[in-house]
């Protein structure tokens, strides 16, 4: 498996950044194909000292890193990405991985 760990920061409004995930972008990143699930952070997101620069986690599974890229230069791919301007001004890394058992 592979995973996309998407971590977005805090957004000056949550209120219309939730909104517009739930809505909008959810929905949209949920065309992606290859996708295998999808999941978010419920609550607040802590790390391990301090305040949080991260007010949501999306967590996204695929075959392989390979078919995140294909994934991600799909026509769905880049209308997903085009969107992250619309509601994610705070910013918001992306990680893409393999996983293996450890």
């Amino acid at each position: 498996m592979a995973h996309l760990i998407a971590l977005y920061k805090n957004p000056t409004d949550t209120k219309a950044f939730d909104d517009y995930y739930a809505s909008t972008h959810a929905p949209l990143a949920k065309t992606l194909p290859g996708l295998r699930s999808y999941e978010i952070s419920a609550g607040p997101v802590a790390v391990a000292s301090g305040d949080s620069p991260y007010h949501l986690v999306a967590l996204l599974k695929f075959d392989s890193l390979e078919a995140i890229k294909t994934a991600l230069g799909s026509p769905e791919g880049q209308k997903t990405a085009a969107d992250l301007a619309n509601f994610a001004q705070a910013g918001v890394e992306l990680l893409m991985f393999d996983t293996k058992q450890a």
